[in-house]
């Protein structure tokens, strides 16, 4: 019996990752990463995406449990169809790419596609479990480097505000695997990453799950070398107008993150805003 949901596909593709042949392990990538554009691609233009032949491309679907290369895109169609509802009133960002569009314009059409895909994928159940670890967590670790930093930096800003013991890694000054040396069993650590992928966040990432912590990732798509190692996973879409990638939908997601820690802790929450309240006054911190 092959997998009956694109979900399932992913969790079947990732277990057998290290077994795959090369050209299956091709296949599988592209799959976890753009089943958007499999949805509607043909044999060809998938094996030609790849540069595979037509048969390896069925030998790769019917090894899978599924119908042949019609029972693979079967499932990409289907989880494009769950997500429709929520998106058909945006337009699809991409079509945007031509002469003339105002770059306001286009970077709105982008962006407001962006939230709402992301927002579209989040499993309540995920979204559930994944709020009440941060909120209940004994510490909180948040690591993201490069371009995904200001996203870790906000969300271990916000989750500072309204819950104590949140701590943000950084290799920077040298300290990672201090940072990391202080993870505990039901602790959670969050990472998150987009493509291209930095090692020393995929292998914290690891460390932490082995040491024990509930792990959250927020990366860009089911390829993304976190997922194997996430207890819970959000994916955030990245599209932007030209080649930087836009981080809007990791903003709306980190701060709706931070709401629900604060929703969840209700007085805790209140109580730890009060000190900190207190304390700017204290020290004049504003104007």
């Amino acid at each position: 019996m092959g997998p009956d949901s694109y979900e399932a596909l992913v969790a079947l593709l990732h277990e057998r990752l290290p077994d795959l042949s090369r050209s299956h392990r091709l296949l599988a990538d592209r799959v976890l990463a753009d089943p958007e554009g499999i949805a509607f691609m043909t044999i060809g233009d998938l094996a030609g995406a790849v540069d595979v032949n037509e048969s390896t491309v069925v030998r790769f679907a019917t090894g899978l449990g599924l119908k042949g290369y019609p029972g693979l895109t079967r499932l990409c169609r289907d989880k494009l169809s769950e997500e429709a509802q929520l998106l058909r009133r945006f337009t699809n960002a991409e079509q945007q790419r031509h002469a003339g569009d105002d770059p306001l314009e286009q970077a709105a059409a982008f962006d407001q596609a962006n939230v709402a895909r992301t927002l579209a994928r989040i499993d309540p159940d995920t979204w559930s479990a994944t709020v009440e670890a941060l909120a209940g967590a004994p510490r909180v670790h948040v690591l993201g480097l490069r371009k995904v930093h200001s996203v870790a930096f906000l969300l271990s800003y916000l989750l500072g505000m309204v819950r104590d013991d949140v701590e943000l890694l950084s290799p920077a000054t040298g300290t990672l695997v201090e940072g990391l040396r202080r993870v505990r069993p039901g602790d959670c650590f969050v990472a998150v990453s987009i493509h291209r992928y930095i090692r020393e966040t995929v292998q914290g990432f690891r460390w932490a799950r082995d040491a024990g912590a509930t792990t959250i990732a927020l990366t860009d798509n089911a390829g993304s070398p976190l997922v194997p190692d996430a207890d819970h996973t959000f994916y955030v879409d990245t599209a932007g107008v030209a080649v930087l990638r836009s981080l809007t939908g990791f903003v709306t997601l980190v701060q709706a993150l931070a709401n629900g820690v604060a929703a969840e802790r209700g007085d805790a929450a209140r109580a730890t805003l009060g000190v900190e309240e207190s304390l700017l006054d204290e020290f004049g911190v504003y104007e």
